[in-house]
Order: C-alpha cells, then structure tokens, then sequence
C-alpha cells in the first residue's frame, strides 16, 4: 500500500483540492492519505478564513486519512522551514511518496533545481545576491545560470525535494499539474487558485462553484482592524528587537512610523521595498502578534499532533505505532506546544471561533460513516452499474453536489436511478451516505 504524503493550508479548501485528492485516488486507489495541515497562521503571514479543526474535518470528509497539525512555529516561517518540517512530519508516519501540485509538472526539473539549491545555499554568492535586496527565488535563478519562472506551488516542490535529499528521507516526490496560477485572482473556472477566492469574498463575489458547499459553510471572517490593533500595541510596548524576522532596520522603521498609521494596509506600504517583499513583511507582523522569538527556531520537534483520523488512518497508525519514534502526545512544557495554545487563543479573539479548548482537549476528529444497505450494495455492484451506465439504463452525476441536488428533487425515484458517481471509486458514496445521514 503507498502511504502518501500531502501539505496544505486549505485556506480555504476548494475545487482544486479535491482535484489534486481525487487525481492521488485515482492512480492510487488503494493508498492512504497523509496530511501536514498548516492552521491558524499561515506561511505568508495571513490568518486562515477556515479554523485549524474544520479544515481537518473537511479533509477527512473529502478522502484524507490521518491530519498532522503543523506547529504555528514553523508553519508562518520560510518556505524551506515550512517545507522542511512538514517532510520530517510525515516522514515519522512512514510516507513513501509526496505528491504535490506543480506548475510545469516536472519533476525531474524540480529535483535538478531542488540540488543545486541545496549546494548553492551556503555560497557567497547567494549570500552577496540576496544581500543586495533580491528576493530567494531570484536570487537563485540568479546565481544558477537555470532559466526557470518560479512560481508558488514548484517552489514549494522544490523546498520540499531539498529537504527529502537533505534528511536522506526514503520518500519519492511525484507532482500534478496545478491548473490554475496562484497570482491570478480574476478568473472564474471552476477550479481557481484560493488567493482568487478570497479576493472574491472581499469583493462579494459568489464563490459557490469553486468549492465544496461543507466548505463554504466553514469560512469564516475575522476582524482585520482588531488584528491590527493588538499588533500595533505590542509593537509600542514591547521589545520587539528580539523577534523573528525583525532586524535593526525594520526595527527602527516599526517603532517610528507605528503611531502614526492606522491600518495594516498603510504599515505595510511604510515598510514595503525591494529587500521586504509583503509575504516576508506579514510573517514577520505574525511573529510580533504571537511573541515568536528569534532563539525559538532552536527549538527541536518533541511530538506528533495528530487531529484527525479516518477509520483505514487509525488502523494503519496502530499498526506503527511501535515504529514511530516520536511521541504523539503534546509535550506542553514546550515552546512548541505553548505557541500553538497562543495561536488558538488569539484566532478565537479575531473570529468569535472555539478552538482554544479543542487544543485543550487536544482529541483528533474520528470520521466515521456507516453505509446504508442500498448504499452498501450499491458499492459492491459498482462493476455492474458501471456497465449500465454505459448502456445508458442509469444515471450518472459528475460530482456530490449535482448527486444530492437531484436526490433532493426526486426522492422516491432516487435508489432506481441513481447509485453511481463519476471517478468516485467509492469515496465520494461514502461522502454522500454521510449527507444522506444529515437530512
């Protein structure tokens, strides 16, 4: 069986996603689904509109098997302490194979570049370029001599590679083609880019085609002008010099320019130049809001947070557990652990959520569907009904949502026509007895 690896910040979860899920599925029908799922905070500094628990639950709706919490620490860090971490995670759970969505859906490119990096990384010359104010990406095209456009999700990839060769990690990585461009956030095709959705939300936009329903119910908004407030306060109070990410310059530019805006959109164009790109410049206005300091990036992985299992998930981490050589209880006298607390806490204040005591309880989300008998046998004769499909004797839906529109619309006609999704290979049936559950 391959145990497969994936990393997300499903913020929010969408069309997309289910394509790049359903695609694993689908070449590995039998695998078993690994994700490192960043929460509160994320990688480029902005705070998710789905809460860390719901978004494990929807993964677990829609085919993940086992959901890691990634510690807030190093989930608003780098791209490379991001990917880094997040390939130590699923490696303590025995994953063989990562697979990610890429924009020039090579691999062998990815790997090649993801090589020279890493022998790149410690050169003057890096070092000298990225002094002069370019940003990593450039930087190292720069000083590769490799034409190549580096986009969100292969530079991503390509962190993730470095880190398998780094560690000697005996993980293959394997891409899908990313369908849409992370910088676009105009399009509206089914599957967009999530930075696309949320431009959407914020311009009262309809975003129901490009996401699930159970996830659109999930979005949830938080108070922009609070966020900004207490990251003003502690920025006047505070000692901020010893925080990540803020060096002498940014230091001086915070403390004298703070009193006199009055949202983040003007702090971040005071502070904004060539060497402070806005990713880098809103990770480090999170590590100021969460007191990350700069001596935490010492801090050691001591634990497994493991928030979500499905029943195939539970079994197989049963049947490892004796070959896991990590804990997978919270070590709560850690930074790690104590950081994570913090970042419930403060999330709550900005969305009116509850996750504060789910991190207290610290009890991962069991899924768990049980089958109707027509439901169940409709799986079992799914060669069957395949075939009359083909024939044109039943009807055939292409997703659960047109499934459960017409299930609603014809009730007494439902079990005689319709018991098969397109591609579904079972998962989405499943998904689907679940709804029928709810109603």
């Amino acid at each position: 069986m391959e145990i497969i690896g994936l990393i997300a910040e499903y913020n929010p979860l969408h069309n997309g996603h289910l394509y790049h899920i359903n695609k694993i599925k689908e070449k590995y029908p039998n695998s078993l689904l690994v994700l490192v799922l960043n929460g509160y905070f994320l990688q480029r500094g902005e705070v998710s509109i789905i809460s860390k628990y719901d978004k494990a639950g929807l993964a677990l709706e829609y085919g993940v098997d086992i959901v890691i919490s990634l510690p807030t620490l190093y989930g608003v860090q780098s791209a490379d302490t991001f990917a880094d971490i997040s390939i130590k995670l699923l490696n303590y759970l025995k994953v063989n194979k990562i697979i990610f969505g890429s924009e020039t859906n090579d691999i062998d490119k990815l790997t090649l570049l993801a090589k020279k990096s890493l022998e790149l990384d410690e050169s003057e010359d890096l070092k000298q370029t990225l002094k002069s104010g370019i940003n990593y990406p450039t930087a190292l095209s720069k000083v590769i001599n490799e034409s190549f456009t580096y986009n969100s999700n292969d530079l991503l990839g390509i962190c993730y590679i470095k880190s398998i060769i780094k560690n000697n990690f005996n993980i293959k990585a394997e891409t899908i083609q990313r369908t849409n461009n992370y910088l676009d956030t105009a399009s509206c095709e089914d599957i967009i880019s999530a930075s696309n959705i949320r431009q959407k939300i914020k311009d009262n936009i309809d975003i129901s085609k490009h996401l699930p329903t159970l996830s659109k119910e999930k979005i949830c908004t938080y108070d922009e002008t609070l966020l900004f407030n207490l990251i003003k306060i502690t920025i006047l109070n505070d000692n901020i010099s010893d925080i990540l990410d803020v060096d002498i310059n940014l230091y001086n530019m915070l403390k004298n320019n703070i009193q006199n805006v009055n949202s983040m959109e003007e702090l971040l164009k005071v502070l904004k130049s060539k060497k402070y790109t806005y990713n880098k410049l809103n990770r480090m206005l999170i590590h100021i809001l969460l007191g990350i300091k700069k001596e935490y990036t010492k801090e050691k992985i001591t634990y497994l947070n493991i928030i979500g299992l499905s029943q195939n998930g539970k079994k197989y981490l049963n049947s490892i557990k004796k070959d896991i050589n990590i804990q997978l209880k919270p070590d709560k006298k850690s930074i790690i652990y104590k950081l994570d607390i913090k970042a419930s806490i403060i999330y709550d204040m900005l969305t009116s959520k509850n996750e504060y005591k789910k991190e207290l309880a610290n009890k991962p989300i069991i899924y768990n569907v049980t089958l109707s008998k027509e439901l169940e046998k409709a799986l079992k004769e799914s060669i069957i009904i395949e075939n009359e499909i083909k024939s044109g004797k039943r009807k055939a839906f292409n997703n659960v949502d047109e499934l459960i529109n017409y299930y609603f619309q014809n009730k007494k006609e439902f079990l005689n026509k319709v018991i098969y999704i397109k591609g579904s290979n079972g998962i989405n049936l499943l998904k689907f007895a679940n709804v029928l559950k709810k109603h």
